[in-house]
């Protein structure tokens, strides 16, 4: 293994920024304006404390469960990204790290692998696609993932388009070109293992999206399909109704914050919603995923399944989000660090600290299995929840009328 083994995601991420060129880090990290919400979606998980047990633990732990239908072995699941140039094996490797560790991968429209490549690596795909170009295109879009295998649908609407990071934004180019590739010389010179991962290949990034190449044409640039998707008129609920119409299968709604929002989505038939704020990338100041994760739950867990994207770092982060409420998590930026920093192997290594950190969790807990995990195991801070979209936005440290008053301290 070429970076060898790492102990936390935050070491993965320490390696990844010393491997990476400087542009391709930014392009990680990214955030939008101040960064107030990518730094809250990981700092609230820390203002929640565990109530372990000293006696009673179990020997044996059962951290399987299924998302809409699909079995996983861990209740981790890949998350869309689309982010390029930062491993030659790209979004084929994570998926065999995914199937290797018996979990779901979950592929953006505008990744650098084609759907095809991808599933064969790892058949539990869900394919992620953005309300985007017109509906002749999106059918074509799901004929072809549909026709490639995917088991499942992620619609992804949690998108303003907000500029201007007050760190700054890092220089993506359109294309790779002489000129370009002068420009980005000295980026890539300074960091030799990851040009020397490419070089190998033959092949430098190409920054193309082949998921959206029309029949017969050539795939976009990774720039033309965004300015494609910011030139398309927004959605309704009747846009995304028919969206869901066109899949049969499993079809989750990602980005839902708001209790009103996951109410219309339970009603037009959605199979899943993923609590999350688009990992800190969309409207700075949105409340961190985890503080509206109950309320959702609360209001429409008994009709469609509820995750949460956002700010997992941790194991026992893991744990947190299922006592309250979610059936699983993804991750974006964990697995993004372990690419960069060990290729396949590295995004083997995240999924495996997860699972060690969960286990641990769920034995010092007391619990047999992730579906026993509750609000009783936890320590929740007065004021940490926010239901956004009930008609209050009040902040509180309840979930629910029957929460065990040892849960919630001041």
């Amino acid at each position: 293994m070429a970076g060898g083994w790492f102990e936390t995601v935050a070491h993965a991420q320490r390696r990844a920024q010393r491997r990476l060129p400087r542009s391709v880090y930014g392009a990680l990290i990214a955030g939008s304006e101040k960064g107030v919400t990518l730094a809250d979606n990981q700092e609230a998980f820390a203002h929640l404390g565990l109530a372990p047990h000293v006696v009673g633990h179990q020997a044996k732990r059962d951290l399987s469960t299924t998302v809409m239908g699909i079995p996983t072995e861990l209740p981790v699941l890949i998350s869309p990204t689309g982010v390029q140039a930062v491993h030659p094996d790209g979004e084929v490797a994570v998926a065999r790290a995914a199937a290797n560790r018996g979990t779901i991968m979950g592929l953006s429209s505008f990744a650098s692998k084609p759907v095809e490549e991808v599933i064969a690596a790892n058949p539990r795909t869900l394919f992620q696609m953005y309300w985007s170009g017109t509906r002749e295109a999106m059918l074509q879009r799901m004929e072809r993932a549909r026709a490639a295998g995917a088991c499942g649908l992620i619609a992804t609407l949690d998108w303003s388009f907000s500029n201007g990071r007050d760190w700054g934004s890092p220089w993506i180019p359109e294309k790779i070109t002489a000129k370009v590739a002068a420009r980005f010389a000295p980026q890539a010179l300074r960091r030799p293992g990851w040009l020397l991962a490419y070089l190998k290949t033959r092949k430098l990034p190409d920054l193309t999206v082949p998921n959206l190449r029309p029949p017969g044409g050539e795939a976009p640039t990774f720039f033309g399909a965004y300015h494609e998707w910011m030139t398309t008129t927004p959605p309704t609920w009747e846009d995304v109704a028919w969206l869901r119409e066109q899949w049969d299968g499993p079809f989750l709604l990602k980005g839902v914050t708001r209790i009103d929002d996951a109410k219309r989505a339970a009603d037009i038939g959605v199979t899943a919603v993923s609590v999350s704020n688009h990992g800190g990338n969309n409207l700075d100041t949105t409340p961190a995923a985890i503080r509206v994760l109950p309320g959702i739950a609360e209001a429409v867990g008994d009709q469609v399944e509820v995750l949460l994207d956002g700010g997992v770092r941790r194991g026992s982060d893991v744990a947190k989000a299922l006592a309250l409420g979610a059936r699983a998590v993804m991750i974006g930026r964990a697995y993004l660090w372990g690419l960069a920093a060990n290729g396949q192997a590295g995004v083997e290594n995240v999924l495996d600290l997860l699972r060690s950190g969960l286990d641990s969790a769920v034995l010092g807990l007391g619990h047999s299995s992730v579906t026993e995990l509750g609000a009783e195991d936890l320590v929740i801070p007065e004021g940490f929840f926010l239901r956004l979209g009930d008609g209050t936005a009040r902040g509180s440290g309840e979930i629910a009328d029957d929460a065990p008053a040892g849960a919630v301290t001041g």
